[in-house]
Protein backbone atom coordinates (compact mmCIF):
# COMPACT_ATOMS: atom_id res chain seq x y z
CA UNK A 1 0.00 0.00 0.00
CA UNK A 2 2.65 2.73 1.14
CA UNK A 3 4.53 1.56 -2.34
CA UNK A 4 1.59 2.62 -4.05
CA UNK A 5 0.49 5.45 -2.05
CA UNK A 6 3.72 7.12 -1.15
CA UNK A 7 4.43 7.98 -4.94
CA UNK A 8 1.74 9.55 -5.55
CA UNK A 9 1.20 11.46 -2.18
CA UNK A 10 4.38 13.42 -2.99
CA UNK A 11 3.65 14.09 -6.65
CA UNK A 12 0.04 15.39 -4.81
CA UNK A 13 2.47 17.71 -2.60
CA UNK A 14 4.22 18.69 -5.83
CA UNK A 15 0.91 19.66 -7.74
CA UNK A 16 -0.25 21.35 -4.80
CA UNK A 17 3.10 23.26 -4.34
CA UNK A 18 3.09 24.66 -8.05
CA UNK A 19 -0.98 25.99 -7.42
CA UNK A 20 -0.11 27.76 -3.87
CA UNK A 21 3.16 29.04 -5.89
CA UNK A 22 0.81 30.46 -8.40
CA UNK A 23 -1.41 31.89 -5.32
CA UNK A 24 1.62 33.45 -3.96
CA UNK A 25 3.11 34.88 -6.70
CA UNK A 26 -0.44 36.32 -7.80
CA UNK A 27 -1.21 37.88 -3.81
CA UNK A 28 2.53 39.10 -3.13
CA UNK A 29 2.93 40.62 -6.90
CA UNK A 30 -0.26 41.84 -7.94
CA UNK A 31 -1.62 42.32 -5.31
CA UNK A 32 -5.59 42.34 -6.48
CA UNK A 33 -8.82 41.12 -5.32
CA UNK A 34 -9.03 40.65 -8.68
CA UNK A 35 -6.40 38.81 -9.83
CA UNK A 36 -6.34 36.09 -6.64
CA UNK A 37 -10.36 35.57 -7.37
CA UNK A 38 -9.23 34.47 -11.35
CA UNK A 39 -6.40 32.19 -10.13
CA UNK A 40 -8.89 30.62 -8.12
CA UNK A 41 -11.90 30.10 -11.25
CA UNK A 42 -8.83 29.27 -13.32
CA UNK A 43 -8.04 26.27 -10.46
CA UNK A 44 -11.44 25.21 -11.32
CA UNK A 45 -10.78 25.25 -15.14
CA UNK A 46 -7.86 23.36 -15.03
CA UNK A 47 -9.88 20.56 -12.67
CA UNK A 48 -12.54 20.47 -15.07
CA UNK A 49 -10.62 19.79 -17.93
CA UNK A 50 -8.58 16.71 -16.88
CA UNK A 51 -11.82 15.54 -15.53
CA UNK A 52 -12.99 14.89 -19.10
CA UNK A 53 -10.26 12.79 -19.86
CA UNK A 54 -11.52 10.49 -16.62
CA UNK A 55 -14.10 8.83 -19.45
CA UNK A 56 -10.82 6.82 -20.26
CA UNK A 57 -8.22 7.01 -17.48
CA UNK A 58 -10.64 5.50 -14.88
CA UNK A 59 -12.06 2.84 -17.08
CA UNK A 60 -8.27 2.58 -18.51
CA UNK A 61 -6.98 1.96 -14.72
CA UNK A 62 -9.51 -0.30 -13.61
CA UNK A 63 -8.89 -2.91 -16.46
CA UNK A 64 -5.49 -2.55 -16.70
CA UNK A 65 -5.48 -3.55 -12.63
CA UNK A 66 -7.82 -6.53 -13.23
CA UNK A 67 -5.80 -8.04 -16.19
CA UNK A 68 -2.74 -7.40 -14.07
CA UNK A 69 -3.81 -9.34 -11.30
CA UNK A 70 -5.45 -12.15 -13.44
CA UNK A 71 -1.71 -12.63 -15.28
CA UNK A 72 -3.18 -11.77 -18.48
CA UNK A 73 -0.16 -8.98 -19.69
CA UNK A 74 -1.02 -9.02 -23.10
CA UNK A 75 -4.51 -7.63 -22.54
CA UNK A 76 -3.02 -4.97 -19.93
CA UNK A 77 -1.31 -4.27 -23.19
CA UNK A 78 -4.15 -3.70 -25.55
CA UNK A 79 -6.35 -1.86 -22.91
CA UNK A 80 -3.29 0.82 -23.18
CA UNK A 81 -3.29 1.31 -26.60
CA UNK A 82 -7.04 1.58 -26.91
CA UNK A 83 -7.34 4.38 -23.79
CA UNK A 84 -4.73 6.13 -26.22
CA UNK A 85 -6.80 6.04 -29.12
CA UNK A 86 -9.72 7.12 -27.28
CA UNK A 87 -8.60 9.86 -25.27
CA UNK A 88 -7.24 11.30 -28.80
CA UNK A 89 -10.86 11.28 -30.05
CA UNK A 90 -11.91 12.89 -26.50
CA UNK A 91 -8.79 15.07 -26.38
CA UNK A 92 -10.10 16.81 -30.14
CA UNK A 93 -13.55 17.16 -28.97
CA UNK A 94 -12.75 19.14 -25.88
CA UNK A 95 -10.25 21.38 -27.14
CA UNK A 96 -13.04 22.36 -29.61
CA UNK A 97 -15.87 22.99 -27.09
CA UNK A 98 -13.79 24.82 -25.07
CA UNK A 99 -12.11 27.25 -27.98
CA UNK A 100 -15.88 28.30 -29.08
CA UNK A 101 -17.52 27.91 -25.34
CA UNK A 102 -15.19 29.15 -22.96
CA UNK A 103 -15.14 32.78 -22.84
CA UNK A 104 -19.29 32.13 -22.25
CA UNK A 105 -18.83 29.66 -19.88
CA UNK A 106 -16.35 31.97 -17.53
CA UNK A 107 -19.54 34.91 -18.16
CA UNK A 108 -21.84 32.10 -17.33
CA UNK A 109 -20.05 32.16 -13.91
CA UNK A 110 -21.11 35.67 -13.10
CA UNK A 111 -17.39 36.78 -12.49
CA UNK A 112 -16.69 40.32 -11.32
CA UNK A 113 -15.31 42.63 -13.81
CA UNK A 114 -11.96 42.56 -12.41
CA UNK A 115 -11.84 38.69 -12.61
CA UNK A 116 -13.16 37.73 -15.48
CA UNK A 117 -10.54 39.47 -17.80
CA UNK A 118 -7.36 37.97 -16.66
CA UNK A 119 -8.97 34.39 -16.49
CA UNK A 120 -10.08 34.85 -19.83
CA UNK A 121 -6.78 35.84 -20.64
CA UNK A 122 -5.41 32.66 -19.16
CA UNK A 123 -7.58 30.49 -20.67
CA UNK A 124 -6.46 31.47 -24.67
CA UNK A 125 -2.95 29.68 -23.18
CA UNK A 126 -4.22 26.59 -21.88
CA UNK A 127 -6.73 25.62 -24.72
CA UNK A 128 -3.50 24.13 -27.21
CA UNK A 129 -2.34 21.91 -24.71
CA UNK A 130 -5.15 20.25 -24.08
CA UNK A 131 -4.08 17.39 -25.54
CA UNK A 132 -0.66 17.40 -23.55
CA UNK A 133 -3.55 16.92 -20.67
CA UNK A 134 -4.89 13.94 -22.37
CA UNK A 135 -2.14 12.58 -22.96
CA UNK A 136 -0.31 13.20 -19.20
CA UNK A 137 -3.64 12.11 -17.31
CA UNK A 138 -4.23 8.21 -19.37
CA UNK A 139 -0.93 7.23 -19.28
CA UNK A 140 -0.44 7.73 -16.13
CA UNK A 141 -3.77 6.06 -15.65
CA UNK A 142 -2.44 2.88 -17.55
CA UNK A 143 1.08 2.82 -15.36
CA UNK A 144 -1.14 2.83 -12.30
CA UNK A 145 -3.58 0.34 -12.76
CA UNK A 146 -0.11 -2.03 -13.30
CA UNK A 147 0.93 -1.16 -10.38
CA UNK A 148 3.51 1.46 -11.73
CA UNK A 149 2.77 4.73 -9.04
CA UNK A 150 6.76 5.89 -9.58
CA UNK A 151 6.47 6.65 -13.30
CA UNK A 152 3.49 9.13 -12.68
CA UNK A 153 5.38 10.53 -9.63
CA UNK A 154 9.10 11.25 -11.26
CA UNK A 155 6.81 12.76 -14.37
CA UNK A 156 4.95 14.69 -12.47
CA UNK A 157 7.79 16.02 -10.09
CA UNK A 158 9.65 17.14 -13.68
CA UNK A 159 6.20 18.84 -14.85
CA UNK A 160 5.48 20.85 -11.58
CA UNK A 161 9.49 22.00 -11.23
CA UNK A 162 9.21 23.34 -14.94
CA UNK A 163 5.66 24.86 -14.09
CA UNK A 164 6.86 26.79 -10.94
CA UNK A 165 10.10 28.27 -12.64
CA UNK A 166 8.89 29.11 -15.37
CA UNK A 167 5.72 30.69 -13.59
CA UNK A 168 8.48 32.23 -11.05
CA UNK A 169 10.11 33.83 -13.65
CA UNK A 170 8.30 35.09 -15.93
CA UNK A 171 6.20 36.54 -12.96
CA UNK A 172 9.04 38.13 -11.69
CA UNK A 173 11.33 38.56 -14.29
CA UNK A 174 14.66 37.00 -13.15
CA UNK A 175 17.80 37.56 -15.43
CA UNK A 176 17.42 38.08 -19.11
CA UNK A 177 13.45 37.35 -18.69
CA UNK A 178 11.32 40.51 -18.59
CA UNK A 179 8.31 40.14 -16.19
CA UNK A 180 5.14 39.59 -17.55
CA UNK A 181 3.21 38.94 -14.40
CA UNK A 182 -0.06 37.31 -14.89
CA UNK A 183 0.83 35.87 -18.07
CA UNK A 184 4.04 34.33 -16.89
CA UNK A 185 1.58 32.12 -14.49
CA UNK A 186 -0.44 31.34 -17.76
CA UNK A 187 3.45 30.15 -19.65
CA UNK A 188 4.52 28.73 -16.65
CA UNK A 189 1.66 25.87 -16.60
CA UNK A 190 1.53 25.86 -20.69
CA UNK A 191 5.23 24.51 -20.23
CA UNK A 192 4.24 21.92 -17.66
CA UNK A 193 1.91 20.23 -19.25
CA UNK A 194 3.51 20.27 -22.51
CA UNK A 195 6.99 18.44 -20.62
CA UNK A 196 4.61 16.30 -18.96
CA UNK A 197 3.33 14.57 -22.85
CA UNK A 198 6.33 14.33 -23.99
CA UNK A 199 7.74 12.21 -20.96
CA UNK A 200 4.60 9.89 -20.95
CA UNK A 201 5.00 9.26 -24.69
CA UNK A 202 8.92 8.53 -24.24
CA UNK A 203 7.83 6.07 -21.37
CA UNK A 204 4.50 4.50 -22.92
CA UNK A 205 6.91 3.88 -26.61
CA UNK A 206 9.53 1.98 -24.43
CA UNK A 207 7.28 0.22 -22.35
CA UNK A 208 6.76 0.23 -18.41
CA UNK A 209 5.28 -2.06 -16.28
CA UNK A 210 4.96 -4.78 -18.88
CA UNK A 211 2.51 -2.21 -20.91
CA UNK A 212 3.87 -0.37 -23.97
CA UNK A 213 2.22 1.33 -27.33
CA UNK A 214 2.41 -0.93 -30.01
CA UNK A 215 1.72 -0.75 -33.63
CA UNK A 216 -0.22 -4.10 -34.27
CA UNK A 217 -2.59 -2.51 -31.12
CA UNK A 218 -3.01 0.97 -32.23
CA UNK A 219 -6.02 0.21 -34.18
CA UNK A 220 -9.38 0.39 -32.82
CA UNK A 221 -10.75 -2.75 -30.76
CA UNK A 222 -14.79 -2.23 -30.05
CA UNK A 223 -14.91 -4.59 -28.19
CA UNK A 224 -12.45 -3.34 -25.60
CA UNK A 225 -12.97 0.20 -26.44
CA UNK A 226 -16.71 -0.46 -24.75
CA UNK A 227 -15.65 -2.70 -22.11
CA UNK A 228 -13.48 0.57 -21.07
CA UNK A 229 -15.82 3.04 -21.46
CA UNK A 230 -18.60 0.81 -20.11
CA UNK A 231 -16.65 1.59 -16.64
CA UNK A 232 -15.15 5.28 -18.01
CA UNK A 233 -18.00 6.92 -18.54
CA UNK A 234 -20.00 6.71 -15.38
CA UNK A 235 -16.78 6.80 -13.41
CA UNK A 236 -16.14 10.44 -15.95
CA UNK A 237 -19.62 11.46 -15.55
CA UNK A 238 -19.64 11.58 -11.78
CA UNK A 239 -16.06 13.85 -11.66
CA UNK A 240 -17.49 15.72 -14.98
CA UNK A 241 -20.45 16.20 -12.72
CA UNK A 242 -18.59 16.79 -9.63
CA UNK A 243 -16.44 19.70 -11.09
CA UNK A 244 -20.19 20.97 -12.69
CA UNK A 245 -21.54 21.41 -9.54
CA UNK A 246 -18.70 22.76 -8.08
CA UNK A 247 -18.46 25.29 -10.50
CA UNK A 248 -22.20 25.80 -10.01
CA UNK A 249 -21.05 26.09 -6.33
CA UNK A 250 -18.64 28.74 -7.34
CA UNK A 251 -21.01 30.88 -9.30
CA UNK A 252 -23.04 30.89 -5.96
CA UNK A 253 -20.13 32.55 -4.17
CA UNK A 254 -18.96 34.55 -7.21
CA UNK A 255 -22.42 36.40 -6.97
CA UNK A 256 -21.57 37.49 -3.56
CA UNK A 257 -18.40 39.58 -4.99
CA UNK A 258 -14.68 39.95 -4.83
CA UNK A 259 -13.91 39.94 -1.41
CA UNK A 260 -15.70 36.41 -1.05
CA UNK A 261 -14.37 34.81 -4.21
CA UNK A 262 -10.82 35.83 -3.31
CA UNK A 263 -11.23 34.56 0.52
CA UNK A 264 -13.01 31.18 -0.97
CA UNK A 265 -9.76 30.69 -3.81
CA UNK A 266 -7.29 31.11 -1.06
CA UNK A 267 -9.56 29.00 1.59
CA UNK A 268 -9.48 26.24 -1.43
CA UNK A 269 -5.75 26.52 -2.11
CA UNK A 270 -5.19 26.03 1.25
CA UNK A 271 -7.37 23.20 2.17
CA UNK A 272 -5.70 20.72 -1.01
CA UNK A 273 -3.75 20.15 1.76
CA UNK A 274 -5.98 17.50 3.27
CA UNK A 275 -6.57 16.29 -0.50
CA UNK A 276 -2.75 15.35 -0.73
CA UNK A 277 -2.99 11.58 1.56
CA UNK A 278 -6.94 11.66 0.51
CA UNK A 279 -5.47 11.71 -3.15
CA UNK A 280 -2.63 9.19 -2.49
CA UNK A 281 -4.05 6.68 -0.85
CA UNK A 282 -7.50 7.20 -2.96
CA UNK A 283 -5.14 5.61 -5.80
CA UNK A 284 -3.93 2.75 -3.58
CA UNK A 285 -6.98 1.74 -2.85
CA UNK A 286 -8.20 1.61 -6.29
CA UNK A 287 -5.12 -0.44 -7.75
CA UNK A 288 -4.87 -3.11 -4.59
CA UNK A 289 -8.72 -3.25 -4.64
CA UNK A 290 -8.87 -3.77 -8.41
CA UNK A 291 -5.93 -6.15 -8.62
CA UNK A 292 -7.18 -8.45 -5.62
CA UNK A 293 -10.49 -9.02 -7.51
CA UNK A 294 -8.71 -9.62 -10.48
CA UNK A 295 -6.81 -12.54 -8.58
CA UNK A 296 -10.19 -13.72 -6.81
CA UNK A 297 -9.17 -12.83 -3.28
CA UNK A 298 -11.94 -10.81 -1.60
CA UNK A 299 -10.64 -10.92 1.60
CA UNK A 300 -7.74 -8.73 0.65
CA UNK A 301 -9.41 -6.60 -1.22
CA UNK A 302 -11.84 -5.48 1.07
CA UNK A 303 -8.95 -5.43 3.90
CA UNK A 304 -6.77 -3.28 1.16
CA UNK A 305 -9.24 -0.55 1.18
CA UNK A 306 -10.00 -0.15 4.91
CA UNK A 307 -6.09 -0.21 5.36
CA UNK A 308 -5.41 2.66 3.25
CA UNK A 309 -8.57 4.45 4.83
CA UNK A 310 -7.39 4.22 7.97
CA UNK A 311 -4.27 5.44 7.16
CA UNK A 312 -5.39 8.25 4.54
CA UNK A 313 -7.70 9.18 7.14
CA UNK A 314 -5.51 9.64 10.17
CA UNK A 315 -3.74 11.88 8.37
CA UNK A 316 -5.94 14.22 7.15
CA UNK A 317 -7.63 14.25 10.49
CA UNK A 318 -3.96 15.85 11.28
CA UNK A 319 -4.64 18.35 8.63
CA UNK A 320 -7.77 19.39 9.90
CA UNK A 321 -5.97 20.47 13.46
CA UNK A 322 -3.51 22.36 11.45
CA UNK A 323 -6.15 23.90 9.41
CA UNK A 324 -8.17 24.72 13.15
CA UNK A 325 -5.30 26.07 15.15
CA UNK A 326 -3.10 27.10 12.49
CA UNK A 327 -5.25 29.20 10.04
CA UNK A 328 -4.09 32.28 10.97
CA UNK A 329 -0.16 31.48 10.22
CA UNK A 330 -1.63 29.65 6.93
CA UNK A 331 -3.46 32.95 5.55
CA UNK A 332 -0.57 34.87 6.68
CA UNK A 333 2.16 33.36 3.96
CA UNK A 334 -0.24 34.01 1.36
CA UNK A 335 -1.76 37.77 2.25
CA UNK A 336 0.02 41.05 2.93
CA UNK A 337 -1.05 43.61 5.42
CA UNK A 338 -2.99 45.37 2.54
CA UNK A 339 -5.42 42.07 1.93
CA UNK A 340 -6.22 42.15 5.98
CA UNK A 341 -9.89 41.41 4.99
CA UNK A 342 -9.42 38.60 2.94
CA UNK A 343 -7.55 36.79 5.32
CA UNK A 344 -10.23 37.70 8.45
CA UNK A 345 -12.92 35.68 6.03
CA UNK A 346 -10.49 32.75 4.60
CA UNK A 347 -9.01 32.14 8.45
CA UNK A 348 -12.86 31.57 9.18
CA UNK A 349 -13.31 28.97 6.86
CA UNK A 350 -10.51 27.11 7.80
CA UNK A 351 -11.50 26.51 10.96
CA UNK A 352 -14.82 25.71 9.90
CA UNK A 353 -14.19 22.80 7.33
CA UNK A 354 -11.27 21.32 9.67
CA UNK A 355 -14.23 19.69 11.19
CA UNK A 356 -15.20 17.90 7.97
CA UNK A 357 -12.02 15.79 7.58
CA UNK A 358 -13.01 12.28 8.78
CA UNK A 359 -15.92 12.44 6.54
CA UNK A 360 -13.81 13.94 3.48
CA UNK A 361 -11.35 10.83 4.17
CA UNK A 362 -13.99 8.50 4.07
CA UNK A 363 -15.85 9.73 0.74
CA UNK A 364 -12.08 10.56 -1.00
CA UNK A 365 -10.74 6.98 -0.19
CA UNK A 366 -13.53 4.73 -0.16
CA UNK A 367 -14.60 6.22 -3.55
CA UNK A 368 -11.08 5.34 -5.15
CA UNK A 369 -11.82 1.54 -3.38
CA UNK A 370 -14.95 1.27 -5.52
CA UNK A 371 -13.64 2.62 -8.35
CA UNK A 372 -11.10 0.19 -8.48
CA UNK A 373 -13.53 -2.45 -8.22
CA UNK A 374 -15.86 -1.16 -11.41
CA UNK A 375 -18.08 0.33 -9.31
CA UNK A 376 -18.65 4.06 -10.32
CA UNK A 377 -22.36 3.80 -10.90
CA UNK A 378 -23.53 4.05 -6.93
CA UNK A 379 -20.80 7.20 -6.44
CA UNK A 380 -22.60 8.71 -9.69
CA UNK A 381 -25.99 8.84 -8.19
CA UNK A 382 -24.08 9.48 -4.42
CA UNK A 383 -22.36 12.64 -6.21
CA UNK A 384 -25.60 13.89 -7.76
CA UNK A 385 -27.52 13.54 -4.56
CA UNK A 386 -24.64 15.22 -2.22
CA UNK A 387 -24.47 18.08 -4.81
CA UNK A 388 -27.44 19.13 -6.52
CA UNK A 389 -30.22 17.94 -3.51
CA UNK A 390 -27.79 18.99 -0.69
CA UNK A 391 -25.12 21.95 -1.29
CA UNK A 392 -26.66 23.99 -3.99
CA UNK A 393 -29.44 24.41 -2.44
CA UNK A 394 -28.47 25.14 1.09
CA UNK A 395 -25.95 27.45 -0.50
CA UNK A 396 -28.30 29.70 -2.24
CA UNK A 397 -30.41 29.31 1.29
CA UNK A 398 -27.65 29.83 3.77
CA UNK A 399 -25.23 32.61 1.23
CA UNK A 400 -28.09 35.11 0.17
CA UNK A 401 -30.44 37.02 1.96
CA UNK A 402 -32.96 36.74 -1.04
CA UNK A 403 -33.56 33.53 -2.98
CA UNK A 404 -34.92 33.16 -6.46
CA UNK A 405 -36.38 30.64 -8.41
CA UNK A 406 -36.47 31.92 -12.23
CA UNK A 407 -38.34 28.98 -13.30
CA UNK A 408 -40.88 28.85 -10.96
CA UNK A 409 -41.00 32.71 -10.43
CA UNK A 410 -40.77 32.15 -6.73
CA UNK A 411 -38.56 34.04 -3.96
CA UNK A 412 -38.31 33.50 -0.90
CA UNK A 413 -35.64 34.73 2.51
CA UNK A 414 -32.21 33.47 2.43
CA UNK A 415 -30.43 33.41 5.87
CA UNK A 416 -27.81 36.00 4.03
CA UNK A 417 -25.20 34.57 5.99
CA UNK A 418 -22.84 34.90 2.61
CA UNK A 419 -19.36 33.14 1.73
CA UNK A 420 -19.59 31.60 5.79
CA UNK A 421 -23.10 30.27 4.94
CA UNK A 422 -22.01 28.80 1.15
CA UNK A 423 -19.07 26.55 3.38
CA UNK A 424 -21.51 25.49 5.98
CA UNK A 425 -23.61 23.96 3.07
CA UNK A 426 -20.29 22.50 1.88
CA UNK A 427 -19.83 20.34 5.04
CA UNK A 428 -23.29 19.17 5.19
CA UNK A 429 -23.07 17.88 1.40
CA UNK A 430 -19.50 16.21 2.33
CA UNK A 431 -20.80 14.71 6.41
CA UNK A 432 -23.77 12.81 4.07
CA UNK A 433 -21.93 11.64 1.18
CA UNK A 434 -19.29 10.38 3.36
CA UNK A 435 -22.03 8.07 4.62
CA UNK A 436 -23.64 6.77 1.65
CA UNK A 437 -20.27 6.06 0.15
CA UNK A 438 -19.28 3.86 3.51
CA UNK A 439 -22.66 1.91 3.40
CA UNK A 440 -22.14 1.43 -0.32
CA UNK A 441 -18.81 -0.34 0.48
CA UNK A 442 -20.09 -2.12 3.71
CA UNK A 443 -22.72 -3.73 1.51
CA UNK A 444 -20.25 -5.30 -0.31
CA UNK A 445 -22.21 -5.39 -3.92
CA UNK A 446 -18.74 -3.59 -5.54
CA UNK A 447 -17.40 -7.51 -4.87
CA UNK A 448 -19.42 -8.69 -7.69
CA UNK A 449 -18.82 -5.91 -10.33
CA UNK A 450 -18.57 -7.51 -13.76
CA UNK A 451 -15.47 -5.70 -15.85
Amino acid sequence: MFRLAIPVLIEQLLVMLVGLIDLLLTSRYLQDHGYIAAIGVMAYVLWMIPCAFGIVAIGSTALTARFVGAGDNNMAVRTTNQSLLLGIFLAVLVTLVTFWFGDAFLKLLGMPPDAAEPARRYLRYVIPVIPAMMVQQVGIACLRGAGDTMSGFITMAIVNTINAVVGITLVIGWGPFPSLGWDGLALGTVSGYITGAVIVMILLLRGRAGIQLRKQYFKIDLDLCWRILRIGIPGGADQLFLVACHVWFLSVISSLGTLALAAHSLGIRIESLAYLPGSAFHVAAATMTGQYLGAGDYRRARKSALTATLTGGTLMIGTGFLFYFGAEWLTSIFLVDAEQEVATVTIRLLQMVSISMPSLALMIILNGALRGAGDTRWPLLFTFLGLVCIRIPLAYWLAKEQVEIPVLAISFDGWGLGIIGAWYAMIVDVVVRSLMITARFWHGGWQNIRV
